[in-house]
């Protein structure tokens, strides 16, 4: 059997978990020496298999957390205005995304939803449904970390119209779902088929919420 890169990544984020884990349970320390070098081996493979990894991400990837190993969460504020959908384009790479960012600790979901639209496009709204839960492993996503990431998208309603760009952003806008797709999007952030979920949910009066 063939391993694609995805596959091989997950495999060193799995080694990774039982590595940590393991070394925040383990009470002997023989088990803790075990573990050290299992995480030794997986730091090795990152070296090898990914590309401009440098000793700092490495670092901040392997031992900027410590107990229970578990996914990061990233949310994203689909809000629309007369069928058109916000975007916001980031300064970093010039692509255009849907707004949001990692979930904050004192935030709910809902909440950095709302404090991610206000920071990158200067307006407030009010999340009304949850379109998806979706692992970005699993759906392809390119990965820009080494992190697990579970994907959450909100609908929400915008109760401001005074758009304006913030500090990580440069413009700001609403596009139809045809002007949308050919903008030069931010895949690891919003992938096509992310922004056809959010218009089907726009348009539907009642929505199951998608989830792998």
């Amino acid at each position: 059997m063939v391993l694609i890169m995805d596959d091989v990544e997950q495999l060193i984020e799995q080694l990774q978990a039982i590595a940590q884990t393991g070394k925040h349970y383990s009470k002997d320390v023989f088990d803790r020496e075990r573990y050290d070098q299992l995480e030794t081996v997986a730091k090795k493979l990152t070296t090898e298999l990914a590309n401009n990894v440098t000793t700092e991400q490495l670092g901040i990837f392997f031992d900027a957390d410590t107990g229970y190993v578990t996914p990061k969460v990233d949310i994203r504020a689909a809000s629309f205005k007369d069928d058109k959908i916000l975007l916001v384009r980031e300064k970093s790479s010039g692509e255009w995304s849907i707004p949001g960012g990692w979930g904050d600790i004192g935030y709910s979901a809902g909440e950095i939803a709302v404090k991610e639209t206000y920071e990158e496009a200067g307006i407030r709204v009010q999340p009304r449904r949850l379109i998806a839960i979706k692992d970005m492993q699993q759906n392809h996503y390119p990965k820009k970390n080494l992190n697990y990431v579970y994907k959450i998208f909100f609908e929400c309603t915008p109760f401001e119209n005074d758009l304006h760009s913030g500090v990580e952003t440069s413009d700001v806008a609403y596009f139809t779902l045809e002007e949308a797709l050919k903008l030069n999007l931010s895949l690891a952030r919003n992938m096509r088929e992310d922004f056809k979920m959010a218009f089907e949910c726009h348009h539907s009066q009642i929505w199951q919420t998608y989830f792998d």
